[in-house]
């Protein structure tokens, strides 16, 4: 069938709104009416390939929409379901088996490769190949043919149009608080970046009871921390006026914080948070540096924190 979709085609080129051709779901997979898309950083450091997926390809991986036709081994969703993608994993390996599929043995293979496992395209352009199955899906399109692992069914009272983030942005700020860092009742934790991640972790932190939560902003855009505040930030700082360290330091009576969260991938911002941990805190890393970035870290007088640093992505 034919689709309309928003053809990445080179790195730091707009995309472009082609007509391509959409085979035909294989046994485990969903045909899905996109009713909206999230956009995501992610979406744009493929493009620009920062993370190697074979362009021209058809990126997005916060989609949301109607089931319109299902493969002959598919019986978890139906014609007519609404339903939310997200990405796609093996679901033998031992890390899938064991509930953590966003460290799946294949995850770059079945969300990054631009194929299906078996090295096939949903999509061309003409008779060439276009990538397709963009972290299980390639949501930038009318339609897609989706790993039936990435098809999650919601009700169908539900606001389509609004759901795309949660099967990336969503659940990934909230996982990493909920899942990754298992947030405490009663502790601290400090988010850097108040993004779509940002916010959604802001909001897990006070839906499981921390009582000190900072929010701090990197793009320094106030309106952000206005809204920081409004979804459960009890602090929020503004890093181009305000010493953070300092900051942090006289919110916390100098004991330091014990989570914080970086979720813009900037090596400075990502030192930052671990130099403001408290005794036995917890630095996590949500953001997406290139490849071969690194960090440093002070590990002297760190001895006496007994910290802990993690990377996160997805859910955790």
């Amino acid at each position: 069938m034919k689709v309309t979709a928003a053809l990445a085609s080179a790195p730091r080129v707009p995309f472009e709104i082609v007509q391509l051709s959409l085979d035909e779901p294989r046994p485990d997979e969903v045909r899905v009416k996109l009713v909206a898309t999230g956009v995501c950083h992610t979406d744009a450091i493929v493009r620009d390939q920062v993370y190697p997926t074979p362009l021209p390809a058809v990126l997005g991986h916060e989609g949301a929409g109607v089931v319109e036709a299902v493969g002959s081994l598919v019986s978890s969703v139906a014609v007519g379901d609404s339903v939310v993608l997200s990405a796609n994993s093996c679901g033998v390996c031992g890390q899938c088996l064991t509930g953590r599929p966003a460290y799946c043995s294949d995850f770059y293979g079945r969300n990054f490769a631009g194929t299906r496992p078996d090295g096939s395209t949903a999509l061309k352009d003409g008779e060439s190949a276009v990538s397709s199955h963009f972290f299980g899906q390639s949501s930038f399109a009318t339609h897609v043919n989706v790993a039936v692992r990435s098809v999650v069914k919601v009700d169908e009272d539900l606001p389509l149009e609004l759901l795309g983030p949660l099967g990336c942005g969503l659940q990934t700020g909230a996982g990493a608080v909920i899942n990754s860092l298992d947030v405490r009742p009663g502790s601290s934790i400090v988010v850097f970046g108040t993004g779509a991640v940002g916010c959604a972790a802001l909001m897990a932190a006070a839906a499981v009871g921390a009582t000190t939560i900072v929010a701090v902003d990197i793009d320094i855009v106030e309106s952000r921390l206005a809204t920081a505040k409004d979804l459960g930030a009890t602090h929020a700082i503004n890093s181009r006026s305000t010493d953070v360290a300092a900051e942090i330091a006289q919110i916390t009576g100098g004991r330091g914080v014990d989570y914080a969260l970086d979720t813009t991938g900037i090596p400075a911002v990502l030192r930052q948070a671990a130099d403001i941990l408290g005794t036995g805190g917890t630095v996590a890393l949500v953001g997406a540096p290139a490849p071969g970035t690194e960090v440093s870290f002070e590990v002297g007088a760190s001895l006496l924190k007994g910290w802990h640093f993690r990377t996160i992505i997805r859910a955790g």
